[in-house]
């Protein structure tokens, strides 16, 4: 037996079987897809604030470090002069 060519033809996917535009299935699918990629750029953009207020926190603990590391070497400078001033005072005593 031969089946009719009316069950051989493929209806056009963005038609359903009523002949209405696009199928319940493809609707389905074009939520969720646009469901999938919204959340996938919230997360990436949510990652993203984060990642830079760490970044920044960093720099700023990075900045005080280095204050610190100045202010240090500027009291080692301080401190030679001062041993200096203190030996040129015993040799003048001597």
């Amino acid at each position: 037996m031969m089946e009719s060519t009316d069950q051989c033809v493929k209806k056009p996917i963005w038609r359903n079987m009523e002949g209405h535009w696009l199928s319940t299935e493809l609707w389905v699918a074009l939520f969720a897809l646009a469901g999938t990629l919204t959340g996938s750029f919230t997360g990436i953009l949510v990652a993203n604030k984060l990642v830079n207020y760490r970044l920044e926190q960093l720099e700023k603990k990075v900045e005080k470090h280095n204050n610190f590391v100045e202010r240090i070497a500027m009291a080692e400078n301080d401190i030679k002069i001062i041993n200096h001033r203190i030996d040129d005072l015993e040799k003048a005593l001597e």
